[in-house]
């Protein structure tokens, strides 16, 4: 939201022009570069925030732990680079506004529309900023815990194995080798003829 008031405002008001001229300048002390700074962090901010929330919303469905991290990483990364350019942006917008001359814009007009633009990229430093520590935190509370495999369990990391391994016979045989074949059906009545009873 901030972004789209940095841009928007720079966007619709930060041109202005003398009576005697055609051509547009740039209202910060008629620096076309400060115009396009606040244009480009403001547009590539919004973009980075609608990628960003887009890739929280698919989050639970990744099912790589190492994946997981590397969202987390990327995220902390692009905040903090994010809270960077918008420092950078507001010192920019604010001393090429207070190096803005009276006779380039004697009217005043777009003067709310600056302000806006620096307070916004103000704001946008804190807001940057601390979504690169809720970034921070979850990435601790991931490997302090499960975040990074929630939803998700490898069966090769599970310690607690429901059923036993599937095990074919010759398996059994070559690890056990006790397997014996069950003696044929008439070796019992071999053994058997010669048994008598007997009466008490």
């Amino acid at each position: 939201v901030f972004s789209i008031v940095v841009f928007g405002s720079i966007v619709n008001e930060g041109y202005v022009n003398r009576m005697e001229e055609t051509e547009e300048h740039c209202i910060f002390n008629r620096n076309h570069n400060a115009c396009n700074y606040g244009i480009t962090v403001g547009v590539l901010a919004f973009l980075s925030c609608l990628l960003y929330l887009a890739l929280d919303a698919y989050f639970p469905q990744i099912s790589s732990v190492k994946d997981r991290k590397k969202a987390v990483l990327s995220d902390i990364g692009v905040s903090a680079f994010w809270a960077f350019l918008w420092f950078v942006g507001f010192c920019f917008l604010t001393n090429q506004w207070q190096a803005s001359k009276q006779e380039d814009n004697p009217m005043n007009e777009g003067g709310d529309a600056a302000r806006a633009a620096i307070t916004f990229s103000f704001f946008s430093i804190f807001t940057w900023v601390g979504q690169a520590f809720l970034a921070y935190q979850r990435f601790r509370l991931g490997a302090d815990s499960a975040l990074f495999s929630q939803d998700y369990m490898d069966p090769s990391q599970d310690s607690g194995m429901p059923y036993a391994p599937y095990t074919n016979e010759e398996d059994a045989t070559d690890a056990v080798g006790t397997y014996q074949q069950p003696p044929p059906a008439d070796a019992f009545d071999t053994e058997t003829q010669g048994y008598q009873t007997q009466n008490y």
